[in-house]
């Protein structure tokens, strides 16, 4: 795409209301994260939930995989300024992965733990959107190591730091809990349309 198509394409979305204020737009897809990709090891890897549930549960790669998939639909905004629009996320819903998890009545927020110890930390009704998706796929092709294969937490209307690469887990609290980014500066809900970039 040429500057001038990219121009246009960019105040095509700042007029629909997609493009938050002080994004720019991106076609390609930048590379942002804590540590080195891990390796995966199907035979061991495993998915936890715990906290604040009835029963914890723990899935294998081959559970995992299992269970029903969807396709999402979404933007993916950047705190370091950059979005990328109309990308294809295919894999687990958030709310269909609850449809095995018993939550205790004193739950409100969920810390998402990543390999590398990363963690982020959301509210409940965020993490239960609709289109919050553990992503096992991104158009149509299977997520690339850099990007967070085997699996990685999309939260879209947050910025992409919420998108957890390399999840392992979710564990549920009663009260708001910084995460990596949230305990080192960054704010701790993470709304682009709000420029909500730092906690000061």
């Amino acid at each position: 795409m040429q500057s001038n198509e990219r121009r246009e394409r960019e105040r095509e979305m700042r007029d629909a209301g997609r493009l938050p204020p002080g994004q720019s737009l991106t076609l390609k897809w930048p590379v942002l994260h804590v540590g080195s990709v891990p390796l995966f090891a199907p035979t061991t890897w495993d998915f936890r939930v715990f906290g604040l549930v009835e029963e914890q549960l723990r899935l294998s790669w081959e559970e995992l995989c299992k269970l029903p998939q969807s396709e999402v639909l979404a933007d993916l905004h950047s705190v370091s300024r950059w979005s990328r629009f109309d990308n294809r996320w295919g894999g687990i819903l958030a709310t269909e992965l609850m449809k095995r998890v018993t939550l205790r009545p004193e739950a409100r927020h969920v810390m998402i733990h990543g390999e590398n110890n990363y963690t982020a930390n959301l509210p409940i009704s965020d993490f239960l959107l609709p289109t919050t998706v553990f992503a096992l796929r991104h158009d149509g092709e299977p997520l690339t190591a850099e990007h967070g294969y085997p699996l990685r937490l999309v939260v879209p209307n947050l910025y992409g730091y919420k998108s957890v690469k390399w999840v392992r887990g979710i564990q549920f609290l009663d009260r708001e809990s910084p995460g990596l980014w949230e305990f080192n500066g960054f704010h701790i809900y993470g709304d682009p349309f709000k420029e909500q970039r730092s906690s000061s």
